[in-house]
């Protein structure tokens, strides 16, 4: 007699599971090749990409850890989790990147932000780095930024050196706004426009513009002297010297009608060692060895 066996597969049923099989691994095939070509167009390597989900994970759990330490009243253990969390991921500072150097030591930029060094991230507090860079003399701004996971973006934007400050007995690079750079030699001075006088620092960015109102005397003038306190003489590279009358607008209108007179008359270069036009509508030209000459201005000698 036969026996016939219950619980067999059939054709159907195993072409069927044969089939699911198949499709099975031509799922796995397609989901690895999508993943592939995914993790080809990310800017990442396959490393920074599992670092950078462990640091997602790590984040939430110190998302919830930060809640229960506030929640107990202490915020700052909290945020030292995060920051060792953080730090155990490969965020800290191990690199400092600086830019916009080109006259000043960067040595000082480094030197400035040291102890930020091997310090976590999130602990990193980029407006305190900021202040202490805007302390050094040349740095008239600056922008920091974090690139993770470790580097630190340092962009300086450096003062522009303008004039020389003639101080007893030294000499100091200074800019257009008077802020003291750094001492100078005499050497290195040649040919820089020299400041002299008690108070003239604070009056260089009226000099320049007192110089821009007559821009035809502006690169003859070697050295300014502020007199007083309240105004200026100006020497040429002739070594002539001008004196002018106090007040902004006095100084301006007066410097203007020299640069008509020299203009039509050449009288730079000449015989007289001083130009006196403090006395309005009127200059008095000094000739070593000769009385004092008068002239005033839109007349005749």
């Amino acid at each position: 007699m036969a026996t016939i066996k219950r619980g067999g597969k059939g054709v159907r049923r195993s072409a069927a599971s044969t089939a699911r099989a198949n499709n099975a691994r031509r799922a796995k095939a397609k989901t690895s090749s999508f993943m592939d070509a995914a993790m080809s167009i990310l800017p990442f390597t396959e490393e920074q990409l599992h670092r950078i989900f462990l640091v997602i994970i790590l984040g939430g759990a110190a998302a919830v850890a930060w809640f229960i330490a506030s929640l107990a009243g202490v915020p700052a253990l909290a945020q030292q989790q995060i920051a060792g969390l953080a730090s155990d991921a490969g965020f800290e500072v191990r690199r400092v990147t600086v830019t916009g150097v080109e006259r000043m030591n960067d040595a000082k930029v480094y030197n400035s932000v040291l102890d930020k060094k091997d310090q976590p991230m999130p602990l990193v507090d980029l407006k305190e780095v900021r202040a202490d860079l805007l302390t050094l003399s040349w740095v008239k701004d600056a922008r920091v930024s974090r690139q993770l996971p470790d580097t630190l973006l340092i962009d300086i934007v450096e003062r522009k050196p303008h004039a020389v400050l003639a101080k007893p007995g030294r000499l100091v690079l200074i800019d257009a706004t008077g802020a003291e750079l750094e001492p100078i030699s005499q050497a290195g001075a040649k040919g820089m426009l020299v400041v002299s006088g008690p108070g003239a620092r604070m009056q260089v960015e009226q000099l320049g513009k007192l110089l821009d109102a007559a821009p035809a005397l502006k690169p003859r003038v070697t050295a300014a002297e502020w007199v007083g306190n309240r105004r200026w003489d100006l020497t040429f590279s002739t070594k002539q010297v001008l004196a002018l009358p106090e007040g902004s607008t006095q100084s301006a209108s007066a410097l203007i009608a020299f640069a008509k007179l020299d203009g039509g008359s050449r009288i730079l270069g000449g015989k007289v060692t001083t130009f006196d036009m403090r006395a309005p509508g009127r200059i008095y030209m000094r000739i070593p060895g000769r009385a004092q000459e008068e002239l005033k201005l839109g007349g005749g000698s």
